[in-house]
């Protein structure tokens, strides 16, 4: 396969294309489709979010192989709300006000460990106006917590329990500028 084209989407695509982005978080989790696509409601309420940024990547075909997004969190927003009750005020005033949280990077596992999670999110963290970026991923040693590790993220939080998920997830941080 050959680098898959990159391509930064607005709202209005990540919209139309919310359901190809759900078939590769179901590939890329090795959850059932009728499990991402009960994910749906959740894409559609942040497509009005501030700062929201999205880029995919097709392939040959134009089938989208892999994809990011984010947007500027907020006091009032679940997941914002649910970090910043977990950690300290010193780090939410550090780390989580005004941070662009990442919240989705999937890649198909035949696309995966050539390089296009990097570029994804690398793409999608170059320019969002906020000095640092945050994210959750499963509390556990997994390919995932290493490329973060490398990309130069950082632990915030580890443990972390979100209501009606069993597995504790890990706060990663990432400073966008000095």
């Amino acid at each position: 396969m050959t680098v898959p084209a990159l391509l930064e989407w607005d709202r209005d695509e990540l919209g139309r294309r919310r359901d190809e982005l759900l078939d590769v978080y179901a590939e890329a989790m090795q959850v059932s489709a009728s499990a991402a696509r009960a994910r749906r409601p959740i894409v559609s309420a942040h497509l009005d979010r501030p700062g929201l940024r999205a880029v995919g990547g097709t392939d040959d075909d134009g089938r989208l192989v892999g994809v990011a997004y984010g947007y500027l969190g907020a006091p009032g927003q679940w997941w914002h709300d649910q970090v910043a009750a977990a950690l300290t005020p010193s780090i939410v005033d550090s780390w989580l006000t005004g941070a662009f949280e990442v919240c989705e990077l999937h890649v198909r596992p035949a696309a995966q460990g050539q390089g296009l999670g990097r570029a994804l999110l690398e793409q999608l963290l170059t320019g969002p106006p906020a000095a640092t970026a945050v994210l959750t991923t499963p509390d556990r040693e997994t390919r995932a917590r290493g490329f973060y590790r490398d990309a130069g993220w950082v632990d915030l939080l580890r443990g972390l329990m979100f209501p009606g998920d069993p597995r504790a997830f890990a706060v990663l941080g990432k400073r966008l500028l000095p």
